[in-house]
């Protein structure tokens, strides 16, 4: 049986809160910023938790988080 190994993509974007549930960036803040409006901006700060349809397969992506 070959080891279990996380995938280290996953490892560096989300992390597991001490709830379970897993924490993730958003999107859509890195670049062509200029056309997006200040309002969508600010709602674009800070983190979220990961949709619950996800959650499985983030799981198995990091079996030791």
């Amino acid at each position: 049986m070959p080891k279990m190994k996380t995938k280290k993509s996953a490892s560096k974007r989300f992390q597991v809160r001490g709830s379970g549930s897993i924490k993730r960036g958003q999107a859509f803040k890195r670049h062509i910023l200029t056309k997006k409006s200040t309002k969508t901006k600010r709602q674009l700060r800070g983190s979220t938790a990961v949709h619950k349809a996800d959650v499985a397969s983030v799981k198995a992506m990091m079996p030791f988080a």
